[in-house]
């Protein structure tokens, strides 16, 4: 039997699934999903009724060391699987980090209910910086963790891992502490304690190695954990346990006990056997390890003494290793092992079908008709579809277990086919049916965090306030009024103006966000200049909405192309793709074809971060235009993106026939008009080129799509040339700049875009360190990357001494270092040259300014030195940052500052945020706060740009939602909804936070911005959940802020406008005249009715006496408001 390809599956609709899902139509044929988590563990078990793997079972189970030889990729984690392991953890040595992700993929397949984990290399710096990048140290000690204790983990590593010294087991868990439920605690010790372990006490834990202590309450994010604890005491007594997460602050899950591994950790190195009492070793092509160890050793000779040797592991493994198993295609004698067994595998490898679909399905038939059993698996949603597809049209009898003459179909991820011919099975992927295998990962970077703008605020930042404008912040106070205790923000202003804002109000408050380095000028109390201000960015802002909902209406009306639904050419070529598309990147691909296939003109803008697959939406789109029978430009704002874009798209789609040519200002005259000949006869299907040589319209025979790459750095009468000869035609733009949520959603359905916020499944967080400069850390980490074959970025933005940099570089590093130069100012062949030469791989090192802050991709570029980095902004510090870390290899920024120097309070903010900032998908961060405001210049206009700084961002996009839905409603001829006001309530009660239930100013003013917001009373008991989960029982003015909050909801579902409380009694005012007009309030029950009295006029007003309510005041409004429910239902 040969082989087989890949795409994405389910199965057919003549087969019975035990999915719960519903059937899913896929081009008029019914498609049923097999989601089955434990298929490979049936697997395993019905082969283990085979006699071929009967003997391998005998073999790998005896304590004697044994060589299974012949067996392929996913054939050794199937044979792992028969391992019989009770509770032992099996250390599992492979050659490189890819092996590693296959074995994952394999394993979780085979072994669905092991715990599979890594135990990546931390390199501890010998120099003093701060390191940032913690998934890898995470993932090393929460490994350690489960060894210590005694988890049966399957733990995969590399041999260079694995060769690493690192504190032993006895010296971490005798530094650890274990907590258990109903464990006696001394709390003041236990604090002191964390202190000394390296845990670092702040006011809301977030990060690895933090802790903060709340009454009754500590967090901990122990190093070794994924999910920070809570202990909450009673007394001296953990009376609860439960992770929680660190992003919403909410429990997830209670726990019996938990380890918590110290951050400093002193004793002598060992090895990671000392975390293997006992247990199980294999080793996967042992040769190919004991390679790589040595390539390591070699290039890293100043840590080598931190390192043992391949024959040190050999030694090390046989006094942990019950049993010891070795892979390996090749039979051959293992030094180390003299008596070695040797067990040759029956299976073999599937041949992959290179989508020959008839061939494989011709096969596939043949040995079904033989009485042999098919699994196919299928990871993909697509892949499912299509084979499912196929298998119908071949008519291949499906079934619904593994059983001969059938064929089932999985929902799941196997690296590469087999086939054993003695047991009349073969396992199937997808990739080995369709083609290329997709790189798949289980375990994606760590989730950044999300920018909480308002709980991010800090004494001293600037705010605004909607009726007296920009003001700073100073401070959060209890205040004492007549006997009441309420808590109010002070808000300083021109002059000595002070407002103290009552937190009732907080809604009307707003944290003030503007361009970077950008001081607002503060207002002044009762004066006209807010008003100016705030009315000039209206009128502005009503003229954009008028001119972004004209634009939409037009192109709605407008007749454009609509493109072919995708044919089977578009799903082979999406095919070629080599890595699994993120939930984003479909979304943003599909909403393109959809808009594409529609016959009115496209005008589309995906924004994404630095290299989180625009490309790719962009490819898929110019390629369906092609598939349409049209022509396709894509426009780039630098000759070395054009070049880059030639050869990716050049290298993706000449398989399918299409002719892709390039534009720039090294094409020769004689090329550029042969090109722009076969252009307008048709021959050509994508010019790619730069805006110099595509400012005129070319004459395509055909022209259908225009794509423009990398929007925000085209200037304004650029734009507008390419404008004005692109009508008609659908406009995919791409941005690098990122477009907030907010302003996103402002502008839902006047402007159609997409945001791409998740990265790429093998991306690895930028291991990021700042520190004073250090000619010992530039050699050392400009050597360590050329040894792994990469390339490294100098960023020094001084052009008049550039030229002395490179001689100091020169005089550091050895003469084989090669060195580029280049800078704006450098004449333009020149300096385009030296780029292509640099990405072409000919130099090491690229000293340049920031000119490669955008726009560049060099993947094999994986290691950035900025000098001077607490003179660059934090847009640019993160853009330069996003230069390395675009390939599968883990990539360093080290951020230099001048030794000696004091850094100012800015400087250091922005250094600290892009150190603490470092997680992939992080969404929109503090670091991208100056990118937002530049990506909505671009968006909006410049013009906008001073009507942002002037009002504050937050500000805008709330103006700007509520001109568009005006707007909008009005040429709809809709009724416009006016905002109700929110309903004031004023009880002169003791109802605030108070410092001995949350001492934090932080968390109490995220506590009240989100009380001012909630709209259900549903919201409200979920937040105070919350509130009790974080904080502890409430104290009584914490539960009489929310009884007034739960007052507040249901006295606006009633329509009254404010409840205040006049000493002798209450006021109650509706917002209109509704209650008198349609409600009988004299069915209220007479406990009730007989204490309103009605006030005359309009709208409705009702007093009452507070000596006449008995039982608290509270609970007697709250009960009234819930009887006029009642009785308006």
């Amino acid at each position: 039997m040969g082989g087989l390809m890949a795409k994405e599956m389910l199965v057919a609709a003549n087969v019975e699934t035990k999915s719960s899902m519903a059937d899913v139509p896929f081009r008029g044929k019914e498609t049923s999903f097999v989601f089955d988590d434990d298929s490979g563990e049936k697997l395993v078990a019905w082969l283990k009724e085979h006699e071929e793997i009967k003997n391998t079972k005998e073999q790998i189970n005896k304590k004697t060391p044994v060589m299974i030889v012949g067996a392929g990729d996913s054939q050794k984690a199937l044979i792992t699987a028969l391992i019989e392991s009770d509770n032992r953890p099996i250390l599992l040595i492979v050659p490189d980090n890819k092996s590693v992700i296959r074995w994952t993929q394999d394993l979780h397949l085979f072994l669905p209910t092991k715990e599979i984990m890594t135990c990546p290399v931390v390199e501890e710096s010998d120099f003093k910086v701060t390191f940032s990048g913690q998934e890898r140290l995470r993932d090393r000690m929460h490994t350690l963790s489960a060894l210590i204790q005694n988890k049966p983990v399957i733990v995969l590593m590399t041999a260079v891992e694995v060769a690493q010294c690192m504190i032993g087991k006895k010296e971490m868990g005798e530094q650890s502490i274990s907590f258990h439920m109903s464990d006696d605690i001394d709390r003041e010790k236990l604090l002191h304690q964390l202190v000394d372990m390296g845990y670092e006490r702040v006011s809301q834990v977030e990060r690895s190695g933090h802790f903060s202590v709340r009454g009754d309450i500590i967090d901990i994010f122990a190093i070794n954990e994924e999910h920070p604890v809570r202990m909450e005491f009673f007394g001296d007594t953990i009376d609860s346990l439960r992770l929680f997460d660190e992003d919403t602050q909410r429990s997830i899950e209670n726990i019996q006990q938990f380890l918590l591994f110290p951050i400093h950790v002193k004793g002598d190195l060992e090895t990671i056997f000392s975390y293997f009492s006992q247990g199980i070793l294999i080793y996967d092509e042992p040769q190919q390890s004991e390679e790589e160890l040595k390539k390591y050793m070699h290039e890293d000779v100043e840590n080598s003494d931190k390192v043992i040797s391949w024959k040190e592991i050999v030694s090390l493994g046989h006094k942990i290793g019950e049993n010891e198993i070795i892979y390996s295609l090749l039979k051959r004698k293992v030094e180390g092992f003299p008596d070695l067994t040797y067990e040759s595998w029956k299976g073999r490898s599937i041949v992959n079908y290179q989508r020959q679909i008839s061939l494989f399905m011709n096969d596939l038939s043949d040995l079904l008709e033989d009485g042999w059993a098919a699994v196919l698996y299928t990871p993909r949603l697509s892949e499912h579809r299509e084979l499912s597809e196929y298998i119908d049209e071949y008519h291949i009898p499906l079934g619904r277990d593994i059983r001969p003459g059938k064929i089932i179909l999985q929902n799941q991820l196997l690296s590469q086919g087999f086939e054993l011919p003695e047991s009349k099975v073969i396992v199937i992927a997808a990739g080995d049916v369709l083609g290329k295998q997709k790189v798949m990962k289980y375990k994606t970077g760590a989730k950044g965090k999300q920018i909480r703008y308002f709980s991010d605020l800090h004494i001293g930042d600037y705010v605004v306030q909607n009726v007296h404008g920009i003001g700073k912040y100073i401070g959060l106070n209890t205040i004492e009024l007549e006997g009441i205790h309420r808590d109010y923000v002070t808000i300083q202003y021109a002059g000595s103006d002070k407002l103290y804002l009552p937190m009732e109000q907080i809604a009307t408050l707003e944290k003030y966000i503007g361009p970077e380095g950008q001081t607002p000028a503060l207002h002044h109390m009762g004066g006209t200049q807010w008003d100016k201000v705030r009315n000039k960015a209206k009128a502005s802002i009503e003229e954009l909405a008028e001119k972004l909902l004209d634009v939409y209406a037009n192109r709605e009306i407008s007749e454009g192309i609509a493109f072919l639904p995708d044919t089977e050419e578009q799903r082979a070529f999406e095919e070629t793709f080599p890595y699994v598309e993120t939930d984003d990147q479909l979304e943003a691909i599909n909403t393109v074809k959809r808009l594409m296939e529609r016959p009115m003109p496209m005008d589309m803008l995906v924004c994404g971060d630095v290299g989180f697959g625009k490309t790719e939406v962009a490819m898929r789109a110019v390629f369906k235009c092609v598939m349409s029978g049209y022509q396709a430009i894509v426009l780039c704002p630098t000759t070395v993106l054009s070049k880059q874009h030639h050869k990716t798209f050049s290298d993706r789609m000449g398989a399918f026939g299409v002719n892709v040519v390039l534009l720039n200002r090294f094409t020769t005259a004689k090329e550029k008009k042969e090109i722009l000949a076969k252009a307008a006869t048709g021959e050509v299907d994508v010019i790619i080129g730069t805006h110099a040589v595509l400012s005129k319209q070319i004459p395509c025979k055909k022209l259908g799509l225009l794509v423009v790459d990398e929007e925000q750095r085209f200037g304004v009468m650029q734009k507008e040339k390419w404008k004005s000869w692109s009508k008609g035609l659908d406009v995919l733009t791409l941005s690098a700049t990122p477009i907030p949520r907010t302003l996103h959603m402002s502008l839902s359905g006047v402007r159609d875009m997409v945001t791409m916020m998740q990265p790429p499944t093998n991306r690895h967080a930028i291991q990021t360190y700042v520190t004073e400069y250090d000619d010992i850390i530039v050699k050392d980490a400009i050597m360590r990357e050329k040894a792994r074959g990469g390339q490294t970025y100098f960023i020094y933005n001084r052009i008049e001494s550039i030229a002395a940099m490179e001689t100091h570089l020169r005089k550091i590093l050895p003469k084989d270092v090669t060195i580029a130069v280049a800078y704006g100012r450098m004449e333009g062949k020149k300096l385009e040259r030296t780029m292509m030469e640099f990405f072409e791989g000919a130099y090491d090192v690229l000293l340049c300014t920031t000119l490669v802050e955008n726009g560049v991709d060099q993947p094999n570029a994986n290691t950035l030195l900025v000098y001077d980095a607490d003179k660059l902004g934090l847009s640019q510090i993160y853009q330069m940052r996003g230069r390395v870390g675009r390939s599968e290899r883990i990539a360093k920024a080290w951020f230099f500052y001048r030794r000696g120097k004091i850094l100012s309070d800015v400087a250091e903010k922005r250094l600290t945020t892009i150190r603490e900032f470092t997680e992939l998908g992080s969404g929109f961060k503090i670091a991208m706060r100056d990118l937002e405001i530049r990506g909505a210049g671009n968006l909006l206009g410049s013009a906008q740009h001073g009507n942002i700084a002037g009002v504050g961002f937050a500000t805008y996009c709330n103006m700007l939602e509520d001109a568009v839905s005006c707007l909008r409603a009005k040429r709809e001829h809709r009724e416009i909804q006016e905002k109700l006001p929110t309903t004031t309530v004023e009880l002169r009660q003791d109802a605030y936070l108070d410092s001995d239930y949350i001492a934090d100013e932080e968390s109490k003013m995220e506590i009240y911005r989100r009380l001012a917001v909630v709209g259900t009373e549903e919201e409200l008991s979920d937040l105070l959940d919350e509130v009790i989960d974080r904080f502890g029982t409430p104290t009584s003015p914490v539960e009489k802020l929310f009884a007034g909050a739960r007052i507040r909801i249901r006295a606006q579902r009633l329509g009254i406008g404010s409840i205040i409380d006049e000493r002798e009694t209450i006021l109650i005012s509706w917002i209109n005249e509704r209650p008198m007009q349609h409600w009988n309030l004299n069915l209220l029950p007479a406990y009730f009715m007989d204490k309103l009295h009605f006030l005359p006029g309009v709208p409705a007003r009702v007093r009452i006496k507070k000596a006449d309510i008995s039982g608290g005041l509270i609970k007697w409004i709250s009960e009234l408001l819930e009887e006029i429910t009642k009785e308006i239902n």
